[in-house]
């Protein structure tokens, strides 16, 4: 990570976190009466091949003893109420500031990788990791949506870690790498400007519907 980047983000991560300090204070308050302890989803990342940290997100899942592995239609049914508005808002994800403050992540680059693909697949991701992860990113912007369609039709763990590997993994790493080659800080303020715009439509076409 440049300098620059590095100071982009711990300006932005500092001033966000001035801004939504009151209301994430109440989004909390909120999510602890409704929804119960523990609000905050704590787990194993990685930032780079052999360094892995804590991802910080607020939880939008009911409690499982074993939850690992990425999300498909399997965990459907686990998804909290709060926990739809909060993942379609993307307000699960502003704990994540905590990590970019601690230099974990960065605000965009690919997003954290479970241990298990940067394991199984080590010299796609040495290449990919060669950024630092990102709240948000190209791949992010471009790939989630289908993403979550792909993962949606499967229905079990088994079933969604091999397409997840299969139709996934790739898919996201070009994108990835194509961001690598491309970024600067002007890249990163447009895609940072492209997800609040997407955040800010998908809230106008909720309202809108009947």
């Amino acid at each position: 990570m440049t300098f620059g980047k590095r100071v982009f983000d711990l300006v932005l991560a500092l001033l966000l976190g001035a801004v939504l300090l009151v209301p994430f204070t109440v989004l909390l308050v909120v999510l602890l009466v409704k929804e119960g302890r523990p609000i905050f989803y704590v787990a194993e990342r990685m930032k780079a091949p052999g360094q892995p940290f804590r991802l910080w997100k607020l939880r939008t899942m009911t409690v499982a003893r074993s939850d690992s592995g990425v999300s498909g239609g399997d965990k459907s049914a686990r998804i909290t109420s709060m926990g739809r508005f909060l993942r379609k808002t993307r307000l699960d994800e502003v704990p994540q500031l905590w990590n970019v403050i601690r230099g974990d992540m960065s605000f965009v680059g690919p997003r954290p990788p479970l241990r298990l693909y940067v394991e199984r697949f080590p010299e796609l991701y040495e290449q990919v990791l060669r950024s630092r992860p990102g709240i948000t990113g190209l791949a992010s912007l471009h790939f989630h949506a289908h993403e979550e369609r792909i993962l949606a039709c499967c229905s079990s763990a088994a079933e969604t870690d091999e397409v997840y590997s299969r139709r996934c993994v790739p898919r996201k790493a070009t994108l990835d790498l194509i961001y690598q080659r491309h970024r600067s800080l002007c890249f990163d303020m447009a895609l940072i400007a492209q997800t609040g715009k997407r955040v800010l439509l998908k809230r106008l076409t909720k309202r809108k519907q009947p």
